[in-house]
């Protein structure tokens, strides 16, 4: 009964809507709580969720021996702990029992003891994030910023095209799908020869990334090369990476960001595998210049991920702002990775690397608002008639994302926030 869990051909017995993003193919992993309280590791098909741990308390699967025979609750980190080989034997035989085949109708009633409507789990942030890493790694986006901020002629700054330029964010602020933010204050310049004021920013915005966790890597000072790193590379997610444009630009200098976009990042709940993407695989652009060594790859590095924004306005009109996709990316998840480990740097289970704003080569395909509306000077139209040149208070931003090829879908669900007025703030 062993078959490939990415076959086309695969059927499952419990019913799958049409168009879903979470078909048998898929199998992702996400941690949720159906009291409130406490966290179990659960897996998706259609619109239905599987409790891990009642089906490793059925007998059904079994845990590693660094989790334990019965520890599928929690975050995900011990699951990631546990090594790819093992993810990958659990996502076989998840696959093998939803399958519609003779040889698992006896399990059913057990299954279904661990089977609930998705829409009674209350999911959380995927892992314990003990560092997460945010990269800039869209040509067209850097291009594009480069143009706003300094000169169409030299856009890219001197190293974008020789490194995956990145930097340490803050994993605290990292919150699932659903949780609203408060609009951030800080000092920013109102006009480019203002004095500084403080007050809750006038340009919120978001950017559109998807987002990697990590398997265990190395012991401090080793490296992990792009030949391996699709072994410490659990699966991806949806990541809005808000930003306050106005507070980030007066303090990035000379650090880079802080209060602008560590205030909050928000996440989809479900974690697809790098095994159910392998099939949307996709080649790179060509680097020019050639990267040094330890940048460069081989085979398709890339993934072919349709991705769109849309924004909510209070009033419950939704207009589709972007479409984009992760493919467009210069420098792909193998060479942030090599990179980020290549000074001897250590990454550990659970970890999360941002791709940093998708953007495509056509307007509509720019990632963030700061682009959509070209610094403010190009106002987006909703379907509503109204405008937008950044996020205001009562919208919802929603990121979706998914693959698609010979019939098969695999999706990511989505990631959805909406902004609330800023906090009052008295001053101490």
């Amino acid at each position: 009964m062993a078959k490939n869990p990415n076959d086309p051909a695969l059927r499952s017995w419990i019913p799958v809507p049409a168009g879903s993003d979470f078909p048998i193919q898929n199998i992702p992993f996400g941690s949720g709580s159906t009291d409130g309280e406490t966290l179990f590791t659960w897996t998706r098909i259609g619109d239905h969720a599987v409790n891990l741990r009642l089906l490793a308390e059925e007998g059904l699967i079994e845990g590693s021996a660094q989790m334990g025979p019965l520890d599928f609750e929690g975050e995900l980190n011990a699951l990631l702990f546990s090594g790819p080989e093992f993810v990958r034997a659990l996502r076989q035989r998840l696959s093998e029992l939803l399958q519609d085949h003779p040889a698992n109708a006896k399990h059913r009633k057990a299954i279904e003891k661990a089977l609930i409507p998705v829409s009674r789990l209350e999911m959380d942030v995927p892992s314990i994030i003990g560092d997460y890493t945010d990269f800039y790694s869209s040509r067209q986006h850097a291009y594009n910023v480069g143009c706003m901020f300094r000169d169409p002629a030299n856009a890219l700054l001197p190293n974008w095209l020789h490194l995956p330029v990145g930097y340490h964010g803050r994993a605290s602020s990292i919150i699932p799908s659903g949780t609203d933010i408060h609009r951030p204050c800080g000092p920013f310049r109102p006009s480019p020869d203002a004095a500084p004021v403080f007050g809750p920013t006038r340009q919120l915005d978001f950017e559109l990334e998807v987002g990697f966790f990590t398997y265990e890597g190395k012991d401090l000072g080793q490296r992990i090369s792009t030949a391996e790193a699709d072994d410490h590379i659990f699966g991806l997610a949806l990541f809005n990476d808000w930003s306050a444009r106005d507070i980030q630009a007066w303090e990035y200098v000379p650090l880079g960001p802080f209060l602008g976009k560590n205030f909050a990042s928000s996440i989809s709940p479900w974690v697809v595998t790098l095994d159910a993407l392998e099939p949307f695989r996709v080649p790179g652009p060509v680097q020019e210049p050639a990267v040094l060594p330890y940048l460069q790859y081989a085979g398709n590095k890339h993934i072919d991920i349709k991705l769109e924004v849309a924004l909510r306005t209070a009033d419950g009109s939704e207009t589709v702002i972007c479409r984009s996709n992760f493919k467009h990316l210069y420098w792909n998840m193998a060479q942030q990775l090599a990179h980020h480990t290549v000074n001897g740097c250590n990454i550990r289970a659970g970890d999360l690397m941002a791709s940093g704003t998708i953007s495509g080569d056509t307007p509509d395909s720019y990632g963030s608002m700061l682009e959509l509306a070209w610094k403010g000077t190009k106002p987006v139209k909703l379907a509503d008639g109204s405008e937008r040149r950044f996020i205001e208070d009562g919208d919802t931003v929603i990121m979706r994302g998914y693959c698609e090829k010979d019939g098969l879908r695999i999706g990511f669900g989505e990631v959805r926030t909406t902004v609330l007025p800023a906090l009052p703030f008295e001053a101490s």
